[in-house]
Formats: structure tokens, C-alpha cells, sequence
């Protein structure tokens, strides 16, 4: 009966051995461990995502730096451009106004020079005209000369 008693416990020594597992007599034990096992890995977890918070903060915090100094840099190159504007604006003015003067004295030079040209002919026709008159003079006077001798 031995052998029957022996060949009989192995299968119930490993169906026991099946049950204290599922039962879990070391349950206890188990659950104290995962337990702290959970709490170290949250510890963990919550530790990262401070740091992560922390982080994300500091580079808002630079992001809204660079923001500041973009727009001021903006800002001052537009109050650059718009000085530079005024200022084309101004030399603009002022060479429409050269420009303007220019054209006056262009103009009043050429009434000026139409007016010599015009007195010059003037002259040059009465120079003609006393000339041809003057020639005329002398070939009547020599053909009275001629008729007369």
C-alpha cells in the first residue's frame, strides 16, 4: 500500500501545489510587493512629468523671450522703414523741385536765345536790305553815269 499511497500523493501533492497558487497563500506577500513596486514606478512617473512641466515652462518662457525680442525687432525695423520713407520722400520733393526749376531756366534760356536769334535775323535783314539798297544806288548811279557820258 505504500507504493498505491505514494503513487496517490504525487498527483495531490501537485494539484495542492496548482490550488496554493491560484489561492495564493503567498497573496499577501505579492500584493505588497506589486504594491510598492507601483508606488516607486508612480513616484517615478510623477517625478518625470514635474520635470517635463518644469521644462515645458522654461521653454515657453524662452519662447515668449524670443517673441518679445522678434517683435521689438520688428518693430524697429519698421520705424526704420518709415524714416527711410520719409526721407526718399523728401529727396523725391526736392529733385521734382530741381527739376522744376531746371526746366523753367531751360525755358526761359530758349525764349531768351529765340529772341537774340530772331533780333539777329532782324539785323542780318536789315544789314541785307541797306546793302542791296546801297547796290542798287550805285547801279543807278552808273547807268546815269553811262547814259550821261
Amino acid at each position: 500500500m505504500s507504493e498505491d499511497t505514494s503513487l496517490m500523493a504525487k498527483p495531490k501533492k501537485l494539484w495542492n501545489g496548482a490550488l496554493k497558487m491560484v489561492r495564493g497563500e503567498d497573496s499577501a506577500q505579492m500584493i505588497e510587493a506589486f504594491t510598492s513596486e507601483m508606488t516607486l514606478v508612480a513616484e517615478g512617473l510623477c517625478e518625470d512629468q514635474n520635470k517635463l512641466r518644469g521644462e515645458v515652462n522654461q521653454m515657453m518662457t524662452q519662447e515668449d523671450r524670443r517673441i518679445q525680442t522678434m517683435e521689438s525687432r520688428i518693430q524697429q525695423l519698421e520705424t526704420l522703414l518709415d524714416e527711410q520713407e520719409k526721407e526718399h520722400d523728401r529727396t523725391l520733393t526736392e529733385l521734382r523741385n530741381r527739376l522744376a526749376a531746371l526746366e523753367k531756366q531751360n525755358a526761359a534760356r530758349s525764349r531768351e536765345e529765340k529772341g537774340k536769334k530772331e533780333k539777329k535775323d532782324r539785323n542780318l535783314i536789315q544789314q541785307i536790305t541797306i546793302l542791296i539798297a546801297v547796290a542798287a544806288a550805285a547801279a543807278i548811279a552808273v547807268i546815269l553815269v553811262w547814259k550821261l557820258v
